[in-house]
């Protein structure tokens, strides 16, 4: 039984989750990531991002890891619940009213100024993570969100690798002049809609600690917070 999800792109970065079970020890754990740790660096890859329970950091600073910030993640089980009626329009990126680098700008937009400390790809590195995390159908997953014929958010949800039924959401964020007035919470829900007809059963989401907007959002939209993890990050 494996105790990290990993996420591999070339040799930019590796992502890796630790998986929470139950019976597993703290040497169990520190066994398995000091062999995916030595990996790693064989490998060259350029960064590790790592998401743990806080009780291994000093282990992890003492490996060379520094501490970036505290996750908290959250669920939400996709049933037959009515949503809201919502004004919004919005587009899947392959339906071609868009193009990519547009969609790009748009992202890189809709990050500016959060509360998340993680540090940001390029934007350039950040489309190519898309493609090779949600594959060749990448742009039916990307949405972009319009009120009044007016840009206001996207979202990316998808279903995770490796298992067949779980939601997430690769990206969700509102522009700038948008924010404050409750369209984060309809964006929100209308991708909790597009993530079920995907065929996902539930929900994860995270957020930074202290990303408290997104996190209204998530506890208004009925999502529970399952736990908190340490983000731990190391270079090559």
């Amino acid at each position: 039984m494996k105790l990290f999800n990993i996420i591999k792109n070339q040799q930019a970065y590796w992502l890796v989750d630790q998986i929470k079970i139950k019976d597993k020890t703290d040497a169990a754990y520190k066994a398995e990531f000091t062999k995916l740790l030595s990996e790693y660096e064989q490998n060259n890859i350029d960064y590790l991002s790592l998401l743990m329970e806080e009780r291994f950091e000093n282990w992890l600073l003492d490996n060379g890891f520094r501490k970036i910030s505290v996750i908290h993640e959250y669920i939400k089980e996709l049933g037959e619940e009515e949503y809201h009626e919502s004004n919004l329009t919005f587009h899947a990126l392959s339906e071609g009213f868009m193009t990519d680098s547009e969609f790009g700008r748009t992202y890189e937009l809709c990050r500016l100024g959060t509360a998340n400390k993680n540090v940001p790809q390029p934007i350039e590195q950040v489309m190519a993570s898309i493609s090779n995390e949600l594959g060749a159908d990448w742009r039916n997953n990307c949405f972009y969100f319009l009120k009044d014929h007016e840009l206001i958010g996207i979202s990316i949800p998808h279903i995770e690798m490796g298992t067949i039924d779980e939601g997430r959401m690769f990206y969700f964020g509102i522009v700038p002049k948008w924010r404050g007035k409750g369209l984060g919470v309809e964006i929100h829900e209308i991708t909790l809609k597009l993530m079920k007809k995907m065929n996902a059963n539930y929900y994860v989401g995270s957020t930074d600690e202290s990303n408290w907007h997104m996190i209204r959002i998530l506890e208004k939209n009925g999502c529970k917070l399952r736990d908190k993890k340490g983000i731990y990050r190391i270079d090559k």
